[in-house]
C-alpha cells in the first residue's frame, strides 16, 4: 500500500497577501450611451468601483503553475458585510472578467485573507469616487489599514492611474491611444482611473509604493489584455519575497528600474518602521504634535483631515509609532470613503481619517470629536465644543520642545554641498541612511518623552501581587499635571502599559529608563527605606521655585501651545548643527545612534513562473544565503542567526525540511531570539516516517524534536490583571494583612510586616480591623506627604550630605542649645534652630554613647525628657520633648542600634531597616493613641532589642577581612538564596560604554534569576533578568565578551556582557549541566569544557559555539570540573577522575575505604600550583590533601574546628578558601575558613553569613565573595589581605 503523503506545513507568507485590480466595471462602459457621453464626465464619474481581478498567493503548485487569479465578479459569496452608506446594494451579475485574462480557479477554491472585505476595498481604493477625467493625470498612491474582527491588521497599498476609454482597445500600434491622436485627442478624451491595491501583513509602505510605481511603469506601456498577466507576475513575485526576520538585515529586490529595500523591525518587541517619521513634525509645530499625543494617551475620538488621502494615513501611522511601546487600544482607520462618514457617530474612542472636503460637514454632524487638519497643522473640535484633553506634563514637553526644535528635518540641508549623484539607486540608498538616522533620532525623543512622563510609575507597583497604587501616584504629581494623569490613567493603553511593567517586560521603556536612571536611582533600586527627598534634591527645588510656581498654574491653561519654553534656540534652518548642551542637558536628544544595517540582495525571478523556475530561485537563494554565512566569521552571530533564519524559510518553501530544521537549530548559538517556535513545532509534526527517523538519528534534531515534543500543552493564562490598591473591608489575620501591607507599598519585607502586625495587636486579639488599618495606612501616608514638603534653608544644607533626608522632625522644642525642631536623617541628629533660622549638630549615630529618656523639674512640672551623650562632646544634649519623648526614645536608640550592626557587619542595609522601624513606630503611635501606644511600637525596636538581648560582638579578624555587604534580594518580600557568583574585571571595549566596561558581579538566584553589580561601586548595574527557569550551577567568563550559564534544565545559558542580553543556548546536553572550566590558550579562540550530571563532557570553541569533542565518564555523577597541567580532573561524586583532552582516563581517586560511612560523596576540590588536592566531603568537616604525585598515598586530614559541613572552597593565590555551615555561640552560621596551602593550617576563621556560606567566587586574587542561603540572601565581599583597600570611590559610600 503506497504510503501516505506528508502534511507539509502551513509555509510563512511572504510579503504579498492578496493584489488586486480594481475599477469601474467594464459592462457599464459599453453601449451606445456611454460612447455618445465620453465628453460628459459628469455622468460617467458616478460609476461605482468594483475588484476586476484578484491575485492570492500561492501562484505555483506542484503540477499545476496556473496563477490563482479569480473573476471578482462572482466572489459576492465571500460578502461579509457592506459599508455602503444610504444606498442599497447593486445587483450582483455573473459576466465576463478581464478582457483577455487567464482564466483561473474556481472563485470557490481561492481564499482572501482574513481582514480584506473584497466590498468594501473598492470604496478604499477609490475613496473620493471613480472620478474620470478628460485628460490624463498624474499617478497617485495612498495607503490603507485593514482590521479584522480579531483585531488583527494588514496593510494595503493603493497605486491609482489612468487609462483612454476606447470603444474597442486602448492602443494602437503599441502607442498608448493619447499618444496615437495627439494632444488634441478629439471626441475620445476620457480616462478611466484603475487602481491596484497589495495587501500585505507587514506595514511597507515605502517599499510596496516603490513596488507599485515600477509596476505602473509596464501597465501605462501594455495592451488591455495584458494588464492582468502584468500584474500577475508582480505579485507572484512579491508573494516570493520572504520577511527579514527582526534584526539589522535588510533585504533588496530589483523591480526595475528601481531597487526596492525591505527594512527589518529593529528586535522582536519594535514595529517595523517603513515611513518617514518627521511627516507630523513637518505638518505641526511641536506643541500641536504634544496635544495630539495628549488626545491619543488620553483616548480621546479623533479625526484626522488632509486633501491628501496618502497623508492621513502616513501621519497616523507616524503618530502611532511615537506611542510605542505602548499602543493604541481601539478603532484604528485612517482612511474613511465618503459612504463611510457614519463610522465617525460611533460612541466609542477611535482613530480615523477623512478628507478635508467633509471636514464642515463632520464637524456640525457629530459630537465630541478632536478635528486635527493636517493640511494648516490646526486642532479644533467638533460643535465647537470644548473638549476636556489637559495639557501634557509641562517639563516633558518643554524637554521635548527643545529636541525637536534641535533635529535637522530637511534632507536638502544635507545635499547643498554634495555634487548631484546621477544613479537614481544611489541617491536613494543616500536618502534612506539619512531618513534612517532621523527616525532613530525622533523614536529615542519620543521614548523619552514617555519615560520622563511614566518613569515614576513603578514606584506605586507591587510586582508580587500585581497591585498599581494609583491614588498615591497621583499625590506625587504636581498640581498642574494631575488632571493630565487622572484621564491617562483611566485609559485602556495604560492598563497595558502596567501589565507589561508588572510582568517585568524588558521592552523599549524600561531598556530607555535603565539607561537614563540617575546614580541615584540605582542607589535607591538597592535601599529598603521609604523614599524621601534627598537634601540634593532640596537644593535644587529652591533653585526653581518660579518653575514650581509656574507648574501649579498650568491646571487653568487649556491650551499648550501658550507654554513659554525659555530660551529655546532657533529651528535648525542651516547645516549649521545647533550645540545642544546651551540648551540644557535635557534638551539634548540621547546620542544613540542608529545600529548599522546590512543588506541582502534577493537573486532574480525568472519567467514563466512555473514550478522548475521557482524551484530554481528558491535554490539560487539557498547557494546565496550559504556563501554569505561561509563569508562570516562567528563573531557576526547576530547577522548569522538572520541569514539561517531566511535559509531555513527558503528551505522550507523547497520542502527540505530537514535542512530547514538544522538552520533554525543553529538559531540557538547565534540569536535565539529569532527562534520560529511554532513553525519548528509544525515542521516537525508534519515529518514523514522516514524523514523523522533520519532526523532522529542526527544529534543536534533529536534534541530539537524532543524540545518541541515535549513543550506543554497551552497552560491556562495566568492572571495577569492589574490590581488597584483598595483599603480592606474585612478583618485580616496574619497572612491576609501582610498581604494588604505589601499591597499598600508601605514595606514589603514579610518578617517586617509581622513585627509590625504584633504592634497593632498587642492586647487584642490578633486581628485587625478595617478601621485600624486604614488609620494606620492614613498615619503612614501623612508622614510621607509631610516629609515631602520639609524645606530647610540653603545654610542648613551646606551642613548636609547631598544623599542624606530628612526622616523625622520633631515638633518644636526647647533644647540646651536653643529653641528648634529636631531632625533625623539616616546619618545624624540636628537642631533645625528657630528665630533665624540654624543648624546646631546634635551628633551622628554613629558617635552617640548613650540614650536616656527622663523627666526635668521645671518649677511644680515634670516634663518629659531626652538625654544624648556623644563620644565628641562632653555636653549632653537635652531636649524637652514632653508627649514626643518616648517615641524619640525609641526611634533614637533604634537608629544608634542600627548604626552599630552596620558598622560591625559592614552592611549598610542595617541603617536602612531601621530607618523603615522607626517610620512603622511612628505610624503605629498615630494609629492606636493610646497609653499602651509606645509599649506597642517597641514590638518594632527589633535591632534595639537584638543588641541588648543577644550582644553578639564581631569577631576581630571577621572585622578585619569584611569589606561590605550587599543584598541581591532588596525591595524582595524574603531573600533569596545566593546560587553562584561570578566576578568579572573591567575591560573598556569599543562596543562599550565607559560606565559599562567597569568589573562587574553576577549574581545567580533561584528561577534562572540573575542580577549584575557594578563591582566598582557594588550598585545594581543590571536588574534581574531571566536565565531560562530552572536553578543555576555554575558560571564562568569566555573571551571578555561572554558569560556561560550552566542551568539544571541542561541548558547552557550565553550572555552576551556588553548587551546585557541572554540570546545564545547550547543545547547539546542531555541533562543538568553541573561545571564549566575555560582554558584560554595562547591563541584565539578559547575551549570552554561542560560537564553534567549524566557524565557528558563537550569541549566547545567558545568563538563557534561549535562542539569540538565529546566524551562520557563513566559512572556518571558528574558534579564538577577542573582544568591543570593539561589535564581534565572530573569529580563524580565517589572519585576523581583524571583523563586526558580526548577523555581517555589517567589518574583515579576513589573514595571507596577512606570513610566510615559507604554514602560520603566528593563535595569540592581544589588543584594547587604545589601539585596538590584539596578536597571536601560531603558530611565532614575536614579538607583532605593529596599530593599530585601519588594519589595512592593515603590524604593528609585538616579538621576544621566548630564545622559542621563543608559547602565550598576556591583558591586565592597560595590560600584555600572554605565556605561552611558551623556553630558560632551555639547557633548554625556561615562559616570561611581561611587555610595556608604550604602550611596546611587554618589562618583565620571568619563569621561570614547568618545562613550558610553556598558560593564562593575571587575578584582577580585581590578580593574573595561569599553568598549566602535564603535565610540571609546577601553577599559578603572579603580583603584577601586585611591590609588591601577599596578604591576611594567606595569607601565614601560604604562610610554612611
Amino acid at each position: 500500500m503506497a504510503e501516505a503523503a506528508p502534511h507539509h506545513p502551513a509555509l510563512p507568507s511572504g510579503l504579498l497577501e492578496l493584489c488586486a485590480l480594481l475599477g469601474a466595471p467594464r459592462d457599464s462602459l459599453r453601449g451606445p450611451e456611454q460612447v455618445a457621453q465620453r465628453k460628459g464626465v459628469k455622468d460617467l464619474s458616478s460609476l461605482d468601483p468594483e475588484v476586476l481581478s484578484v491575485f492570492v498567493p500561492p501562484f505555483v503548485m506542484k503540477e499545476d503553475s496556473q496563477p490563482a487569479a479569480v473573476n471578482c465578479m462572482t466572489l459576492a459569496k465571500n460578502r461579509k458585510r457592506s459599508f455602503r452608506k444610504k444606498r442599497e446594494r447593486p445587483r450582483v451579475e455573473l459576466g465576463k472578467g478581464v478582457p483577455g485574462g487567464p482564466r483561473g480557479p474556481d472563485p470557490e477554491d481561492v481564499n482572501i485573507p482574513n481582514g480584506v472585505d473584497l466590498l468594501a476595498l473598492p470604496q478604499l481604493c477609490f475613496p473620493g469616487g471613480l472620478c474620470v477625467a478628460s485628460e490624463p493625470r498624474e499617478d497617485c498612491v495612498h495607503f490603507l489599514v485593514l482590521t479584522d474582527v480579531c483585531g488583527n491588521r494588514t496593510y494595503g497599498v493603493v497605486a491609482q492611474y489612468y487609462r483612454p476609454l476606447h470603444d474597442e482597445y486602448c492602443f494602437y500600434n503599441g502607442k498608448t491611444h493619447w499618444e496615437a491622436l495627439g494632444p488634441g485627442g478629439g471626441a475620445a478624451g476620457c480616462f478611466m482611473p484603475f487602481a491596484v491595491c497589495v495587501v500585505s501583513r507587514f506595514p511597507y509602505y515605502n517599499a510596496l509604493k516603490d513596488c507599485l510605481s515600477c509596476l505602473l511603469t509596464h501597465l501605462k506601456f501594455c495592451k488591455d489584455f495584458e494588464v492582468d498577466n502584468h500584474i500577475k507576475d508582480f505579485a507572484a513575485k512579491l508573494s516570493l519575497i520572504p520577511s527579514p526576520p527582526p534584526g539589522p538585515l535588510h533585504l533588496i529586490f530589483n523591480m526595475k528600474p528601481l531597487q526596492i529595500v525591505f527594512p527589518s523591525r529593529a528586535d522582536p518587541e519594535s514595529p517595523l518602521i517603513d515611513l518617514d517619521l518627521h511627516l507630523p513634525l513637518l505638518c505641526f509645530r511641536p506643541e500641536k504634535v504634544l496635544q495630539i499625543l495628549t488626545c491619543l494617551l488620553t483616548e480621546q475620538r479623533i479625526v484626522f483631515f488632509s486633501s491628501s488621502w496618502a497623508l492621513l494615513t502616513l501621519v497616523a501611522e507616524c503618530f502611532m509609532a511615537y506611542l510605542h511601546p505602548l499602543q493604541w487600544q481601539h478603532t484604528f482607520v485612517p482612511i474613511l470613503s465618503g459612504q463611510m462618514l457614519d463610522f465617525l457617530m460611533a460612541p466609542t474612542s477611535f482613530l480615523m481619517g477623512c478628507h478635508l472636503d467633509h471636514f464642515e460637514e463632520v464637524s456640525k454632524e457629530a459630537d465630541g470629536l478632536i478635528l486635527i487638519n493636517i493640511d494648516n497643522g490646526n486642532i479644533t473640535y467638533s460643535n465647537d465644543e470644548e473638549v476636556d484633553v489637559p495639557d501634557i506634563p509641562l517639563l516633558a514637553a518643554q524637554t521635548f520642545i527643545q529636541r525637536v526644535q534641535s533635529l535637522q528635518l530637511h534632507h536638502e540641508l544635507e545635499l547643498a554641498h554634495l555634487c548631484t549623484s546621477t544613479d537614481v539607486n544611489e541617491g536613494r540608498a543616500s536618502r534612506r541612511a539619512w531618513q534612517q538616522r532621523l527616525n532613530c533620532q525622533i523614536q529615542q525623543m519620543t521614548l523619552q518623552l514617555l519615560v520622563s512622563i511614566f518613569r515614576e510609575v513603578k514606584n506605586h507597583l507591587n510586582y508580587e501581587h500585581r497591585v498599581f497604587n494609583s491614588e498615591e501616584f497621583l499625590k506625587t504629581r504636581a498640581l498642574g499635571d494631575q488632571q493630565f494623569y487622572k484621564q491617562v490613567l483611566d485609559t485602556y493603553m495604560f492598563h497595558a502599559f502596567l501589565k507589561a511593567r508588572l510582568s517585568r517586560r524588558m521592552d523599549a521603556f524600561a531598556q530607555m529608563d535603565l539607561h537614563t536612571q540617575s546614580e541615584e536611582d540605582r542607589i535607591n533600586g538597592m535601599l529598603l527605606s521609604p523614599r524621601r527627598p534627598t537634601i540634593e534634591k532640596m537644593a535644587s527645588r529652591k533653585s526653581s521655585t518660579p518653575h514650581a510656581a509656574h507648574r501649579r498654574m498650568v491646571v487653568s491653561m487649556p491650551n499648550l501651545q501658550d507654554i513659554a519654553v525659555p530660551e529655546l534656540p532657533p529651528r535648525n534652518a542651516s547645516l549649521r548643527k545647533i550645540q545642544t548642551t546651551e540648551c540644557g542637558s535635557s534638551g539634548a536628544v540621547l546620542d544613540m545612534p542608529p545600529k548599522s544595517t546590512h543588506t541582502f540582495k534577493i537573486p532574480e525571478i525568472h519567467f514563466p513562473l512555473v514550478a522548475q523556475c521557482v524551484q530554481a530561485f528558491y535554490a539560487d537563494c539557498v547557494a546565496q544565503l550559504s556563501k554569505a554565512i561561509g563569508s562570516l566569521t562567528p563573531e557576526n552571530s547576530v547577522l548569522l542567526a538572520r541569514y539561517f533564519y531566511l535559509r531555513g524559510l527558503v528551505r522550507l518553501m523547497q520542502g527540505q525540511l530537514l535542512g530547514a530544521l538544522l538552520d533554525f537549530q543553529s538559531l540557538y548559538k547565534t540569536d535565539v531570539c529569532v527562534f520560529p517556535a511554532d513553525l519548528v513545532q509544525m515542521t516537525v509534526e508534519s515529518l514523514s516516517a522516514p524523514e523523522r527517523t533520519q532526523a532522529e538519528r542526527t544529534p543536534e534534531l533529536l534534541r530539537l524534536i524532543s524540545e518541541v515534543m515535549d513543550r506543554p500543552a497551552d497552560a491556562p493564562k495566568a492572571d495577569d490583571r492589574v490590581k488597584n490598591f483598595e483599603l480592606p473591608k474585612k478583618h485580616m489575620q496574619l497572612d491576609d494583612f501582610v498581604k494588604r501591607v505589601q499591597e499598600s507599598g508601605i514595606v514589603k519585607d514579610t518578617s517586617v510586616i509581622h513585627r509590625l502586625f504584633e504592634a497593632l495587636t498587642v492586647g487584642h486579639q490578633k486581628q485587625i480591623d478595617p478601621e485600624t488599618f486604614k488609620d494606620f495606612y492614613n498615619c503612614w501616608k501623612e508622614a510621607e506627604a509631610e516629609a515631602q514638603e520639609v524645606s530647610l534653608p540653603l545654610s542648613v544644607m551646606e551642613q548636609l550630605d547631598k544623599s542624606e533626608c530628612v526622616y523625622k522632625l520633631s515638633r518644636s522644642v526647647k533644647t540646651n542649645r536653643g529653641v528648634g525642631k529636631i531632625a533625623m536623617t539616616q546619618k545624624r541628629l540636628f537642631l533645625l534652630t528657630e528665630g533665624r533660622p540654624g543648624y546646631a549638630e546634635i551628633s551622628t549615630f554613629r558617635n552617640i554613647e548613650d540614650v536616656r529618656s527622663t523627666m526635668a523639674t521645671f518649677l511644680l512640672l515634670r516634663i518629659p525628657t531626652l538625654k544624648i551623650k556623644t563620644a565628641s562632646k562632653k555636653e549632653v544634649f537635652e531636649a524637652n520633648l514632653k508627649t514626643e519623648c518616648d517615641l524619640w526614645h525609641l526611634m533614637v536608640k533604634e537608629m544608634w542600634a542600627g548604626r552599630k550592626l552596620a558598622d560591625d557587619h559592614k552592611d549598610p542595609q542595617y541603617v536602612q531597616q531601621a530607618l523603615t522601624h522607626i517610620l512603622l513606630m511612628d505610624a503605629v503611635v498615630g494609629t492606636l493613641q493610646s497609653p499602651g501606644a509606645i509599649y506597642a511600637a517597641s514590638k518594632l525596636s527589633y535591632f534595639d532589642r537584638m543588641k541588648n538581648e543577644m550582644p553578639m560582638a564581631v569577631p576581630k579578624t571577621t572585622s578585619e577581612t569584611l569589606k561590605h555587604k550587599i543584598n541581591p534580594s532588596a525591595g524582595e518580600t524574603a531573600p533569596r538564596a545566593i546560587d553562584v557568583l561570578l566576578y568579572t574585571p573591567g575591560h573598556l571595549d569599543p562596543a562599550e560604554k565607559v560606565e559599562d566596561a567597569h568589573p562587574k558581579l553576577w549574581c545567580a538566584l533561584n528561577e534562572g534569576k540573575v542580577i549584575v553589580f557594578d563591582a566598582s561601586s557594588w550598585t545594581i548595574h543590571q536588574h534581574c533578568f531571566r536565565v531560562g527557569a530552572s536553578k543555576l550551577n555554575c558560571m564562568v567568563m569566555a573571551e571578555q565578551s561572554q558569560v556561560w550559564v550552566g542551568s539544571e534544565d541542561s541548558v547552557i545559558y550565553i550572555i552576551n556582557v556588553h548587551s546585557m542580553s541572554c540570546n545564545k543556548q547550547l543545547t547539546d546536553h542531555r541533562a543538568s549541566v553541573t561545571g564549566l572550566a575555560v582554558q584560554d590558550g595562547l591563541q584565539a579562540p578559547s575551549t570552554v569544557y561542560s560537564c553534567s550530571a549524566d557524565g557528558t563532557v563537550l569541549a566547545w570553541n567558545a568563538s563557534s559555539l561549535q562542539v569540538t569533542g565529546r566524551f562520557e565518564v563513566r559512572g556518571g555523577g558528574l558534579s564538577a570540573i577542573r582544568l591543570h597541567g593539561g589535564r581534565l580532573w572530573c569529580c563524580t561524586g565517589d572519585s576523581i577522575l583524571v583523563v586526558n583532552m580526548n577523555g581517555y582516563p589517567c589518574q583515579e581517586l576513589k573514595i571507596n575505604g577512606r570513610f566510615k560511612e559507604t554514602g560520603t560523596s566528593f563535595r569540592g576540590f581544589q588543584l594547587m600550583p604545589e601539585e596538590q588536592l584539596w578536597a571536601a566531603c560531603a558530611g565532614y568537616p575536614d579538607v583532605y590533601v593529596w599530593s599530585l604525585q601519588d594519589l595512592a598515598q593515603p590524604p593528609q586530614r585538616i579538621h576544621l574546628e566548630d564545622c559542621s559541613e563543608i559547602n565550598c572552597m576556591i583558591k586565592v593565590k597560595k590560600q584555600i578558601w572554605v565556605g561552611a555551615t558551623g556553630l558560632s555561640q551555639g547557633q548554625l552560621k556561615g562559616k570561611i575558613y581561611v587555610m595556608d596551602a604550604e602550611r596546611r593550617t587554618v589562618e583565620k576563621e571568619l563569621l561570614a553569613h547568618a545562613d550558610t556560606v553556598k558560593t564562593l567566587c575571587s575578584a582577580e586574587d585581590r578580593y574573595v565573595l561569599s553568598g549566602a542561603g535564603r535565610e540571609e540572601g546577601k553577599i559578603a565581599i572579603w580583603k584577601e589581605n586585611p591590609k588591601a583597600h577599596l578604591p576611594e570611590t567606595q569607601i565614601s559610600e560604604f562610610s554612611q
